[in-house]
């Protein structure tokens, strides 16, 4: 097997792992139901991951890249700092609407699993809190007087991971609750006023 078909294979058990999440959820789907809808073999399967939870460790590590560089690609670093904030929200809630199964299965599945996860959740929570700190490095952010500590970018990312979580489990659209990220995110890194 070349290296071409090794990476096909690999995206096609990738894809099939989220479309079991999508239709079934983590915690039913097995390597069957990835294999079958990936049409390949369990040995295949057993070539790329040593298991399912290899498997999803990797999709999500893929999705948390992609979702990165989606974020930081729809602002724009001369914009006044509340419109960048505005523009990272709103490219999170679309990111997480586009994938809205494997958004709440990553941040209620993830933690059954054990070190595995502490490990990856570690790795996406520094992915982010770089990403904020680097998008906030600008010249919009420090005339403005705002400086995004690593706590606040970990409490902000916190606050929407868990708003968004819940939107979705109550069957709500990311989308509705974009005003109230966007202000809360706005209120948060906003300075103190001078005493």
């Amino acid at each position: 097997m070349n290296d071409a078909d090794k990476t096909d294979f690999r995206a096609r058990l990738l894809d099939a792992l989220e479309e079991s999440i999508a239709a079934d959820g983590y915690q039913k789907t097995t390597v069957a139901d990835i294999v079958r809808r990936a049409r390949t073999s369990r040995r295949t399967f057993y070539e790329h991951f040593a298991s399912r939870e290899e498997c999803f460790v990797a999709l999500l590590t893929a999705a948390n890249a992609e979702q990165v560089r989606m974020i930081a690609a729809a602002v724009d670093p001369h914009a006044p700092w509340r419109d960048q904030v505005r523009q990272a929200v709103e490219a999170w809630i679309a990111s997480g609407e586009s994938r809205p199964e494997l958004m709440l299965s990553w941040i209620r599945d993830v933690p059954a699993l054990g070190a595995t996860a502490r490990e990856l959740q570690r790795d996406v929570l520094e992915n982010f809190v770089v990403m904020v700190q680097t998008m906030t490095d600008t010249d919009e952010f420090h005339s403005a007087g705002v400086e995004v500590s690593r706590p606040r970018a970990i409490m902000l990312l916190g606050g929407l991971r868990e708003l968004t979580a819940n939107t979705v489990e109550a069957g709500g659209a990311m989308s509705d609750i974009a005003e109230e990220a966007v202000n809360a995110s706005i209120a948060l890194l906003t300075p103190p006023a001078p005493r």
